[in-house]
């Protein structure tokens, strides 16, 4: 079992910057493949980024270039990094972890998640 606590949102203005942590329990990480989902209000869960067991790390396009997502597997913790945020990207920040070896997970990999954190970007 793994338990997935996520930290860091917060209310900030257009262009700012934030970064957000996932700290995990129970397993170590090393081996887990970690992502970062949103949800905005009255919308899906969308993926943001992922990091992969093995090194990769991918972004949907509308956070390229802006967000980064980086792992400590000694720290047992994910982080992502958001800079020059928008009022769009206002939603509630979700960490997963999935034992998949795929390369790009399916939703339904994903069997541990966070509470979520709140990220809130005005204009």
């Amino acid at each position: 079992q793994v338990q997935l606590v996520e930290s860091g949102g917060g209310l900030v203005q257009a262009g700012d910057s934030l970064r957000l942590s996932c700290a995990a329990s129970g397993r170590t990480l090393s081996s887990f493949t970690m992502a970062w989902f949103r949800q905005a209000p009255g919308k899906g869960r969308e993926f943001v980024s992922h990091s992969t067991w093995n090194g990769g790390t991918y972004y949907v396009n509308s956070v390229k270039g802006r967000f980064t997502t980086a792992r400590d597997n000694a720290k047992n913790t994910l982080y992502l990094s958001m800079n020059s945020l928008k009022p769009e990207d206002t939603a509630m920040y979700f960490c997963a972890a999935t034992d998949s070896q795929r390369t790009f997970p399916t939703f339904d990999d994903f069997k541990y998640w966070g509470q979520g954190t709140q990220v809130t970007v005005s204009s």
